[in-house]
């Protein structure tokens, strides 16, 4: 059964969320459904990245969010669309109401998120969550995990960990000054090991990010910093790669692109890291622990890992790899019109 599916876009800059949603659409194109993005006009990194994909999109106007919300449901008002699919808060929100929208979270809502939540899914045909953590806290939602592309490296064989990586933004929350104080603690028994640090500061305040600085500071030499750089070349370069977040994850991206690069890789019990990983991971520390995660770097330092990534690498071709997503979002979006067809 073929559809018209409008994604409309959360913001302009491309977080978690809009990799998501550029992902939904594609799966949804393969799918055979006739698929169109709105996102804001301004920042355009989401309109962009539509357009290189050859999607047909609207460039939804507005000087601030209140604008673009105001915009969007206009437009929204306005489309054919057999789903409204809002990818993240902003747009569920900004069309409350309307017919035929799904709403898909992909943050735990909190505080004052979490009456905006309950506002935003009022009358819509599906509240969508990536994980079975996130199910939990929001009920009456469906669960549709979360995937991510194949990662192409270079790695062959297994090497010697000296290279501890970590990728993402460099913020307390993701437990960047954790990893660091878990750093100097390998360094002070002795382990020979750098650290790779492969992301900015990005919406992160400036009292954090300085503190954060001046821990990477304090490591010397034994850090080097890419910024923002390709999955693949950041994959490459890492022996082993580091995710220590702290906060309630909905998810665990960097953990499934792990996963598909054959990376060996640590991570905390933050949210749905323990689930994306599965329940006999044996390398997650807990969070906020400095010397859990040294302890547990340690022991993957001197693991053998052939089996286990190979393992992980079948988990993500099963679970979270783009074939597994496009059969998930094809039954969901199936039964999503067999419904309002029963209606």
């Amino acid at each position: 059964m073929s559809a018209r599916i409008a994604f409309l876009s959360n913001q302009g800059e491309i977080g978690g969320g809009e990799v998501m949603l550029l992902a939904l659409a594609e799966a949804a194109r393969d799918l055979g459904h006739e698929v169109v993005v709105a996102a804001p006009e301004q920042p355009a990194d989401v309109v962009e990245a539509a357009k290189a994909r050859g999607f047909p999109v609207v460039a939804v106007p507005g000087r601030d969010a209140r604008s673009y919300a105001r915009h969007l449901r206009a437009w929204a008002r306005r489309s054919d669309a057999d789903l409204l699919w809002c990818n993240g808060l902003r747009p569920a929100f900004a069309t409350v109401g309307l017919a035929k929208r799904v709403v898909h979270l992909h943050q735990i809502p909190q505080g004052r998120t979490a009456i905006a939540a309950r506002v935003a899914r009022r009358g819509c045909r599906a509240t969508v969550v990536p994980s079975h953590h996130v199910g939990e806290r929001v009920p009456g939602s469906i669960v549709l995990e979360n995937w991510v592309a194949p990662v192409a490296t270079a790695r062959s064989g297994e090497r010697q960990a000296l290279t501890l990586g970590y990728l993402g933004r460099l913020s307390p929350d993701k437990g960047v000054d954790i990893l660091v104080a878990a750093v100097s603690r390998l360094v002070a028994d002795g382990r020979e090991v750098r650290l790779l640090v492969a992301g900015e500061a990005r919406f992160v305040a400036s009292d954090a990010a300085t503190r954060i600085e001046a821990g990477l500071e304090d490591l010397g030499a034994r850090v080097t910093r890419q910024g923002w750089v390709p999955r693949e070349a950041f994959f490459d370069a890492a022996d082993l790669a580091i995710f220590p977040s702290i906060t309630e994850e909905a998810f665990g991206l960097v953990a499934a692109e792990a996963m598909a690069a054959r990376c060996p890789f640590v991570v905390s019990d933050a949210g749905a890291l323990p689930e994306v990983v599965g329940t006999t991971y044996p390398f997650v520390a807990r969070r906020g622990d400095a010397a859990s995660l040294a302890e547990t770097i340690g022991r993957a330092l001197d693991a053998e890992w052939h089996d286990l990534v190979e393992d992980s690498y079948a988990r993500w071709r099963s679970h979270y790899s783009p074939e597994a997503g496009r059969t998930r979002l094809g039954a969901l979006i199936d039964s999503l019109l067999t419904k309002e067809t029963a209606r």
